[in-house]
């Protein structure tokens, strides 16, 4: 009899249990923990350390600042104090592996933030996706975005596919032409390692199917900084755009070494690189009219605080592409921690997949776990990089066209 009324008991007691869990609703279950532990391993060194100290290592050192000048992390009106762990991942796929499972099986991290690039994100994301860890990618672009996303049920994009915009840009050529502002004679160029082969390939897919003349097509191996050979060659073909998937380095030498060798074409795209601020410090008024990859409008006036507050902090500008957009996914992840009141991964990832948050891009909900508000191209204009395809994107102009001939 009392073996019954024992188990009785115990069954009452688990029910009044769930029950109260249940009414707390999500994460309010759990105690707030003593300190949050957030970890990231980036580009230090290497071919894509200029890349990752331009849009992403800047945002993380900012907001790393003021949590310790805050105290901590506000949660549920209570300040938690913020650790930070960091590494260099050396530009190597196979460091960043080794830095983020070291982040998680020996700093114990409760979130991981991502790194720089195409190549290093899809390194760090099975391990990131097998611990469960919210992974908020803000410099990945792959026409594989669709299918990780099935894959990796915690990764967030905050990018849009290779063809997107290489789609993009073609269709932005499409109106030129109508326009009667080029032609159709088209080289292409593109870095050979996954981001550039991908938008290489959406790019000449694009130029097909739209009816481009493609008078020059190749590939250059990563790290490559003289270009006047091919510039050359580029210049003897006699196209009227250059279409450069490239990487900021390479971006950088691309413009300057066409300028060296006379080629100047109506239209000058170069991809990653083009909308730094050191692009228009190294090329002053020849940026004027380069058209570049993406781009975020300056125009917003929570865009342009946040664009102060870095200029004060570091003594230059953000980049007018990815570098609000990384403050914007930090800023994602504080208020899904907050709203939570946890950092129980699982639950901050379902807040995030369904949450409305404001950021310094604007105020937004992720659809379908994608922001997809940047701009596809941007153009020098004025010496401020500006959203010119497509139409409806946040703080658009119209094109200027075509670039103005090269200055001594």
């Amino acid at each position: 009899m009392r073996k019954t009324y024992v188990k009785a008991c115990s069954l009452a007691g688990l029910m009044v249990a769930a029950m109260a869990m249940a009414m707390a609703g999500p994460g309010q279950a759990q105690e707030l923990p003593s300190e949050i532990r957030i970890g990231w391993a980036i580009s230090k060194t290497g071919p894509y350390a200029g890349g990752a100290s331009t849009t992403v290592t800047p945002n993380y050192e900012m907001w790393k600042a003021e949590l310790e000048k805050a105290g901590g992390m506000e949660v549920a009106g209570k300040k938690i104090p913020v650790r930070f762990f960091e590494y260099d991942d050396r530009s190597s796929s196979e460091e960043a592996v080794r830095a983020v499972e070291r982040l998680i099986n020996h700093d114990k991290v409760d979130f991981v933030l991502p790194p720089w690039g195409t190549a290093m994100n899809l390194a760090v994301g099975p391990i990131l996706d097998r611990h469960g860890y919210p992974h908020l990618a803000t410099t990945m672009i792959s026409d594989r975005i669709p299918e990780l996303r099935e894959r990796w049920p915690n990764m967030f994009f905050f990018t849009l596919t290779s063809s997107d915009y290489a789609r993009g840009v073609v269709a932005l050529l499409g109106k030129m032409r109508a326009a009667g502002q080029i032609q159709g004679r088209v080289a292409v160029v593109n870095v050979a390692d996954q981001f550039g082969i991908e938008l290489g390939k959406a790019g000449r897919e694009a130029l097909d199917k739209a009816g481009f003349e493609r008078v020059y097509d190749q590939s250059y191996p990563m790290g490559t900084q003289e270009f006047q050979p091919l510039l050359s060659e580029i210049k003897r073909r006699q196209p009227e755009v250059l279409l450069a998937f490239s990487y900021p380095p390479d971006t950088l030498a691309l413009s300057d070494q066409s300028r060296a060798v006379g080629f100047n074409p109506k239209v000058l795209y170069t991809a990653i690189g083009t909308a730094f601020p050191v692009f228009r410090e190294r090329l002053g008024a020849n940026a004027q009219g380069v058209l570049g990859l993406g781009g975020v409008s300056a125009e917003l006036p929570v865009t342009r605080a946040y664009r102060e507050r870095h200029l004060q902090m570091f003594h230059k500008e953000a980049d007018y592409n990815g570098s609000a957009v990384t403050y914007a996914t930090l800023q994602v992840l504080q208020q899904a921690i907050a709203r939570t009141r946890s950092v129980d991964r699982k639950t901050v990832s379902a807040d995030i997949r369904n949450g409305v948050f404001d950021t310094v891009v604007g105020r937004f909900k992720l659809q379908n776990r994608v922001w997809s508000e940047a701009s596809l191209v941007g153009q020098w204009q004025g010496g401020v990089f500006q959203p010119v395809a497509p139409d409806q994107a946040i703080g658009f102009k119209p094109i200027q066209a075509p670039k103005p001939a090269w200055k001594p």
